[in-house]
């Protein structure tokens, strides 16, 4: 009798990409892989020690030219989790102070052993110019109106883990609020189209511009639409995003008064009834309560706004794991 051959399961790919710059340069299977690795992370939470020692002797280094509380705490913790060493550096108590070039700092940065740079910026398009002179790799943690690839991911994975079926295709999803100035909306754009989410963007006509023909451009397989009617978008939505009016970024002339803001676009728990009756509410913070989300609304059972946060520890574990440790996490012992 002759033995059959053993069958063999095929090592999962090399993760490929060196830095995470944009979630547009991923695929539909390396978001897939983000959830999956990002599964395995939450797994890890959830011991009494939550500490493996997967990037031991991985030095990373965060640099915020901006103000941060929730990305640049996660990314600490998670670094911390994995047993990786961190630095954060804040710009405005550094040698930028005194007039050091973004090139200057980061060759600093990378002759004092850095591995990984996580980075934001008010400019965007400076994560690319770290990229392009840091040996090592580089996390993009928000920059200037343009991407905000990690906040995109957590979003992602707090709708798959919290919507029933775990599958976006079809779902109504809305984005409210200022999206002109926003990098979340705009990664959060392409993760959700991208995994078959019924995509509807609303706000003013002014913090509308150029989202039309967006829309326009996009494959055809994917879904967006653009208006300012609220009552339309909520329209049996399954989720809503609020979006933080971003005063510092606002040119003179965009809106009235922050008052009639709130008085045409602030999420209400009336306004929240025209959704489905389990629709989540997602803020990506900081919030003004009061001007784009009633407090009451923020603090209701739809929402899992507290989840994003806790959830973008397990997102940002999971990604410097496959940046730094190059596979991803088939289970939760992977990392260990």
């Amino acid at each position: 009798m002759i033995a059959e051959p053993a069958v063999t399961t095929p090592t999962p790919p090399a993760w490929r990409h060196r830095h995470l710059l944009d979630v547009a340069d991923l695929g539909l299977d390396e978001l897939e892989t983000v959830m999956r690795t990002t599964d395995a992370m939450a797994t890890v939470l959830a011991r009494p020690i939550p500490k493996v020692p997967t990037l031991r002797g991985v030095s990373v280094t965060s640099i915020f030219y901006e103000a941060s509380t929730r990305t640049r705490v996660s990314f600490e913790v998670a670094a911390k989790n994995l047993s990786a060493d961190i630095v954060n550096i804040a710009a405005s108590s550094s040698s930028v102070a005194k007039g050091e070039s973004l090139v200057d700092t980061v060759r600093t940065i990378e002759a004092l052993g850095a591995d990984v740079l996580v980075i934001r910026h008010a400019r965007s398009g400076a994560p690319y110019l770290a990229a392009s002179i840091f040996g090592g790799h580089v996390v993009n943690a928000g920059d200037g109106w343009h991407a905000h690839p990690t906040q995109a991911l957590l979003d992602l994975y707090t709708l798959r883990e919290r919507l029933p079926g775990a599958d976006l295709h079809g779902r109504k999803i809305v984005i409210l609020g200022d999206i002109l100035h926003s990098r979340v909306a705009r990664s959060n754009l392409w993760t959700l189209t991208a995994t078959g989410a019924d995509l509807w963007l609303c706000g003013p006509a002014t913090l509308l511009r150029g989202f039309e023909a967006l829309a326009r451009a996009l494959p055809g397989d994917r879904r967006l639409t653009v208006t300012t009617d609220l009552r339309a978008a909520l329209r049996d939505a399954d989720a809503v995003m609020t979006l933080r009016l971003q005063q510092e970024r606002m040119a003179a002339g965009l809106l009235p008064s922050l008052r009639e803001y709130a008085a045409r676009y602030q999420l209400t728990a009336e306004r929240l009834r025209a959704a489905r009756p389990e629709a989540l509410v997602l803020h990506p913070g900081p919030m003004n309560e009061g001007v784009e989300i009633a407090p009451d609304v923020a603090t209701s059972g739809r929402s899992v706004i507290t989840e994003q946060v806790a959830n973008g520890v397990a997102v940002r574990m999971a990604l410097l794991y496959l940046l730094a440790g190059g596979r991803p996490a088939e289970s939760a012992d992977a990392p260990a």
